[in-house]
């Protein structure tokens, strides 16, 4: 595809903002993404920033964006038409519009939909190419790898495994105060409950609103770094068969929990694999993280009443190469996904299913198949440490590439009238 063919139309009455290699942004752009930068600090609560920085940073902004999009043409893998295909289809179904009227929704607000495809093929190639080219400039020496696993051990030696019970009495995000004290009253009553002798398993299986409610709240015997480290401190000085004494509060809601065993530390030569399988959606302007987290909400209330299979719901709508297969990720090893995934994944039961889980890719519902502890030879443990420690330096490394095609492209910043 030629760089150059892509270069918007700028609209009667707009204006050139910049020219950035073949490419152009309007002046449009940049009040419709100032406002939405407005929208967002609004939103946070913050103080409104002052017009023209807030113009200035949403020029930036659209500056960058056009960069990786005219370096990821030329130098991009290539996306063929039936994942393109597939792509446009979730954008509908996020919609909740067939093909025709998401072509009627488009005309309306004046987007040709060639154009819509493309833009979404530059999003998705633009991804492969940051992918390739960040993953590249990462190194990670013997010496990082020797230091992380001296830390990991420490780690493993002074935290066990760990096998906790709870009762989560949830609290949906945003909850006004009385629904948080409706919450917080129910989970004090259960905890009064279960400091009154009752079984802890029985008020679990009866109050608790989590995927193991049916097995008594268990959770399973695992490393203790491979619990929410949240969990872990509430835990730390509670011997086997005790509960916590107060309710610990999470993003989630309200936790009981109760320390069913423990054992001795773990051996850094084995390690817990996780069988898990997703559905992927990716964000872009079109489909805000929210749009997508509400539509993957949808999916999760459908896969848990039954009415559609988890696998199902991948083949038809995940955005990865995995789609094909259900979704199946097959088994991998801590630091095999990203961390906001990988903490997602380790903090769910046997059979559930994640609630939306943000992530540099998109937008993830992740279901867990299957776990299962292996011994690992020493040469397996430092591929896993080399991978745990190329994530941690991805952010890093992913800026400096922006800055290098920044500095390498042609950018003209041009004035417009208001």
């Amino acid at each position: 595809m030629n760089a150059s063919a892509q270069t918007p139309t700028l609209q009667p009455g707009d204006y050139i903002a910049a020219v950035v290699n073949q490419d152009v942004v309007a002046a449009s752009e940049v009040i419709q993404r100032t406002e939405r930068l407005r929208q967002e600090a609004r939103q946070r609560g913050e103080v409104m920033p002052e017009t023209t920085g807030l113009r200035k940073q949403a020029l930036e902004a659209l500056i960058e964006d056009r960069v990786l999009v005219t370096y990821a043409r030329e130098n991009g893998p290539r996306v063929d038409e039936a994942e393109l295909d597939r792509v446009v289809a979730n954008v509908a179904a996020q919609n909740k519009l067939t093909m025709d009227q998401l072509r009627e929704r488009l005309k309306l607000d004046g987007t040709d939909y060639k154009s819509f495809r493309e833009n979404l093929r530059d999003q998705m190639m633009t991804e492969r190419v940051r992918e390739r080219e960040v993953q590249g400039r990462i190194k990670v020496t013997d010496a990082e790898i020797d230091a992380y696993l001296d830390k990991k051990r420490a780690a493993l030696e002074e935290g066990g495994m760990i096998n906790l019970a709870q009762v989560l009495v949830s609290v949906p995000e945003g909850a006004p105060e009385a629904v948080v004290a409706e919450r917080r009253a129910r989970a004090e009553a259960a905890l009064a409950r279960v400091k009154g002798g009752e079984d802890f398993a029985k008020v679990a299986r009866e109050v608790s609103e989590d995927g193991n409610k049916a097995r008594g709240g268990e959770i399973g015997l695992r490393p203790a770094d491979r619990l929410p480290d949240i969990f872990v401190n509430a835990v730390r000085n509670l011997k086997s068969g005790q509960v916590a004494p107060e309710l610990l509060r999470s993003g989630a809601g309200f936790h009981i929990l109760k320390v069913v065993e423990r054992q001795g530390a773990a051996s850094l030569n084995q390690t817990v694999q996780t069988h898990a399988r997703h559905v992927l959606l990716r964000v872009s302007p079109q489909l805000p993280v929210e749009v997508a987290a509400r539509r993957l909400a949808e999916f999760k209330r459908q896969i848990e009443s039954g009415q559609v299979k988890f696998e199902q719901v991948a083949r038809d709508n995940s955005e990865d190469g995995s789609a094909s297969a259900g979704g199946d990720l097959g088994w991998m090893g801590a630091g095999g996904f990203v961390p906001e995934f990988e903490e997602a994944m380790n903090a769910l039961p046997l059979g559930g299913v994640s609630g939306p889980v943000v992530s540099r890719f998109g937008v993830h519902l992740i279901q867990v198949l299957e776990r299962r502890t292996v011994e690992v030879e020493m040469k397996q443990l430092r591929e896993q440490a080399r991978a745990a420690l190329r994530e941690q330096k991805y952010d890093e490394a992913y800026k400096e590439w922006v800055s290098d095609l920044r500095a390498k492209a042609f950018v003209e910043v041009r004035e417009w009238l208001e």
